[in-house]
């Protein structure tokens, strides 16, 4: 099977969407299909929308000998028109992490996107979900009559693992509760939120650990370091950029929580990663977090920039060191249940060979 794939920047970019897209290929390649990856420059989405008009692009996908063509739904704005305007010599499936037109932002600038992702959407010939509720944006926005369908990503996505035994040690040790924080510094994963939810709390009974790249805004990332300051939080708050996996695996072992409160989550790899080393997860209520941290079993979800809520979850488990064994034992067996990368890729893999016949 030849694919193409059309993405954004780079596959080894940081982020759960392009992890999922690189292990999906990684399989692709492994079962002897062969890949090739587009990519096309990351720009403003106004700019992007000018990709439609541009010929060289066009003429490259049509004269490609793909049996099939990813998209990553990223790549919208670059082929909402672009898609329609070419023959279609082979079937064009997106992979869809989540809809931009779904993210918290205000309601005129989510009428716009809408309009674009909704005539994207209508240009495919089917669609790779990551989450059920994803899905279900997807057939809100475009109908139900394309073929798709829901491949979740992994449990296995770092190296190593703890023990049941091992997590009853480090929830019961004394000491500050050790909060750990993974994802990119943008506003959408609310590293403010918790800032302001913590800055609450007394100093002495936590440690926060701050693992993501500051790049992809960097406006933000200042902001962030100077909402630390502002607070009196430096002696607390450690922020260590992007991490290689090994070291974020480590990161996660010697922590007690995972705090990633985003206002948007299309499945929230992390929210599994942290589960896989027994680290119950705190997430928003919006998006597809819910379908796996269950609020009070294996975790806590709180409104998109609610800090007091967010402070009461925090706070609990300060004080209550049984809850966090509990949540934390809940939170590692819902990730061993959990599907593999493998078995994932495989499912879509499995998608996309229906339209080969």
């Amino acid at each position: 099977m030849h694919v193409g794939l059309l993405i954004y920047g780079s596959l080894d970019t940081l982020s759960g969407g392009f992890i999922y897209d690189r292990r999906l290929v990684s399989y692709l390649r492994r079962q002897g299909d062969r890949v090739e990856v587009i990519a096309l420059p990351w720009r403003s989405y106004g700019t992007s929308l000018l990709d439609n008009l541009d010929r060289g692009l066009r003429r490259r996908l049509n004269q490609a000998t793909f049996d099939l063509l990813l998209q990553d739904e990223l790549v919208h704005p670059s082929c909402f028109w672009l898609n329609r305007r070419q023959p279609r010599p082979y079937p064009l499936i997106a992979i869809v992490h989540h809809l931009r037109c779904r993210e918290h932002r205000p309601a005129w600038q989510n009428r716009l996107y809408r309009l674009v992702e909704k005539r994207y959407l209508a240009s495919l010939d089917g669609y790779i979900c990551v989450s059920r509720t994803t899905q279900k944006d997807v057939e809100g926005l475009a109908g139900r009559e394309r073929p798709r369908v829901v491949a979740s990503p992994g449990r296995d996505g770092l190296p190593g693992g703890i023990t049941r035994d091992r997590i009853r040690t480090r929830a019961l040790a004394p000491g500050p509760l050790q909060i750990i924080f993974v994802g990119n510094l943008i506003p959408r994963k609310e590293l403010h939120t918790l800032l302001a939810a913590l800055a609450t709390l007394p100093q002495p009974d936590w440690r926060l650990t701050v693992a993501g790249s500051p790049d992809p805004d960097p406006a933000y990332a200042r902001a962030i370091r100077r909402q630390i300051e502002d607070r009196g939080l430096t002696s607390r708050v450690t922020l260590l950029g992007a991490l290689p996996a090994g070291e974020l695996a480590a990161r996660c072992e010697a922590s007690h929580l995972l705090a990633v409160p985003s206002s948007y989550e299309g499945f929230g790899i992390v929210y599994l990663e942290g589960m896989h080393f027994g680290l119950p997860a705190i997430a928003g209520t919006a998006g597809a977090a819910r379908e796996l941290v269950h609020h009070g079993h294996n975790g806590y979800l709180v409104p998109p920039g609610d800090a007091a809520a967010l402070a009461r979850c925090l706070q609990s488990l300060m004080e209550d060191r049984e809850l966090l064994l509990r949540l934390a034992l809940s939170a590692h067996h819902t990730a061993a249940a959990h599907p593999t990368w493998d078995d994932s890729a495989a499912q879509s893999r499995a998608f996309l060979r229906t339209f080969l016949a």
